[in-house]
Order: structure tokens, then sequence, then C-alpha cells
């Protein structure tokens, strides 16, 4: 479970957050939408503990695997060292089944800096899944990613997270990727 419970957030004199409320369940997507500007990034951050509101209580896991915006990859190592960056090694089976599930095990030795954009997006997903927090949280993962793939990753996601439970949160526009996951959409208008 995610809860946000009456979070009152600023950056300096520009209030972000209102005696804000979010509630997600366990084993359930919440899709946060918005215009830019909106907070859905600095909802993300106090669940993540980046920030401390200051006003109300974070209530959240304290391992949660995360997807940022930015792919987050070290460019000059080999994209199984990447993946292998967090996890212990007991983890490295699930890594190397989602490498050849999104038939990427053929590049698991090529540097980062070689790959394109889409492939770079797929090794962030692979190592957030890998790590196997108790929640995840997905910045506009998808981007980027063709839709074969999407479908991939969204049943990995349901079978490693929601099905087990885990809380998910996902920020995107794009409605069709919230409905992989049959996330619930919640409409983020300023400070609400």
């Amino acid at each position: 479970m995610i809860e946000l419970k009456n979070i009152v957030f600023s950056y300096g004199n520009q209030q972000i957050l209102d005696d804000f409320n979010l509630y997600v369940k366990d084993g359930e997507c919440v899709n946060l939408s918005g215009v830019s500007g909106s907070g859905k990034t600095t909802i993300i951050r106090l669940v993540l503990g980046l920030e401390k509101p200051q006003s109300g209580i974070v209530t959240a896991p304290k391992k949660i695997s995360c997807v940022f915006q930015e792919d987050r990859l070290v460019e000059n190592i080999n994209v199984i060292n990447n993946i292998r960056l967090p996890l212990k090694s007991h983890q490295y089976p699930l890594a190397d089944e989602l490498l050849k599930r999104l038939n990427l095990s053929g590049i698991a030795k090529k540097r980062v800096d070689e790959l394109s954009g889409g492939m770079k997006r797929r090794i962030a997903i692979i190592r957030a899944i890998a790590y196997g927090g108790d929640a995840l949280i997905l910045d506009e993962a998808f981007n980027g990613i063709d839709y074969e793939n999407k479908i991939i990753i969204a049943d990995i996601i349901k079978q490693e997270f929601l099905d087990k439970g885990k809380p998910v949160i996902m920020i995107t526009h794009i409605k069709e990727d919230a409905e992989f996951l049959t996330a619930r959409t919640i409409n983020i208008k300023g400070d609400r």
C-alpha cells in the first residue's frame, strides 16, 4: 500500500500540493495524469523519500523499484553489468530471463552507448523489475517502446508486481499505456 495523506508541499513560495491525498492499494496500478507542473513528479519524489512534505504523512514501502523519465544507465559499460548494478547475485537469473523475453539477450555484452533509445528504455525497465522492490514507479517508462514490447513489459509487470500484491504508480499521458496495466487514472490538477 502507498498512501499520501493531507500532503502540503511547496518549492519555495510555489505551492505544488495542498491537502493532497492518494491511496494505492496492494496489487493496484494508479496512473497520475495532468499538465506539466501539476505535481506528478513531486508525488513520485515524495513516495520515494527524495522530498519531504511540509505537512502530511507519506506511507510507502522502503524498497521501491523505479523507472525514471531518463534511463539512468551507465553509458560506457555493457548491458548486463548495467542491469546487475543494483542486484544481488540471486536476482541475476530473473534479469537474464527478462532479457530473453524482451529479445535483448543478444546484446547483453554491448555497451549501452551503442544502443537505440528504445533498447535503453527496455534495459532500464528490466533493471527495475529484476531489482524486485515492494512497489514499482514508472515515470513515462513506456516512451520510445514499440507496441509489441509494451505488451510484453505490461505482462511482466503484472506477474512480478500486481499479481504479487505490490502497488504500481505510473505517469503517462498515453491512455493506451495506462490501459495495458488496467490503471486507475487520477487527473492531478495543480494543488489538489
